[in-house]
């Protein structure tokens, strides 16, 4: 069947949009696509906090504690366990999309982390090799996809 004129343009305006996934944008021609060093630096990001929020349902069914260890400890540190637990696997699945709810919702597990551990060191271990690892990260993170949106302009 024949489209018409205004229909083939919508059309085309719809496929132009711009997607939330950064792989599925139009790249620019050039030597180096910073969004595909982005989309690769999110999926090494994706596995380590799919290991770090296993890490928490680990301690939370006991396998590398005790079975009932998790159960008599406070409150607050169980509370901050089963949230770890969820927001770091959220963020690894939005890591591993490449989509920029992912790099958001990373954002804001590791700035929890950072905050829960300057607080509340007893509950949220941050050390300073921990703290400067994070922080590298996020300087990595950023300046990445600071690059790989200007390579579109």
């Amino acid at each position: 069947m024949a489209r018409s004129g205004s229909q083939s343009a919508t059309g085309h305006s719809a496929r132009e949009y711009l997607s939330d996934r950064i792989e599925e944008r139009p790249s620019a021609p050039s030597g180096l696509r910073w969004s595909l060093v982005l989309t690769g630096f999110m999926r090494i990001l994706a596995i380590l906090w799919i290991m770090k929020g296993l890490s928490s349902w680990a301690v939370i069914l006991g396998i590398w504690t005790p079975v009932g260890q998790f159960e008599a400890r406070s409150t607050g540190y169980q509370a901050t366990v089963i949230y770890f637990a969820l927001i770091d696997l959220i963020a690894a699945v939005g890591l591993w999309m490449a989509s920029t709810w992912g790099g958001i919702m990373w954002l804001l597990a590791i700035m929890s982390h950072l905050i829960l551990a300057a607080f509340f060191p007893g509950i949220v271990s941050g050390g300073l090799v921990t703290v400067a690892f994070f922080l590298t990260l996020i300087a990595v993170y950023l300046a990445v996809a600071w690059l790989a949106a200007r390579e579109g302009h």
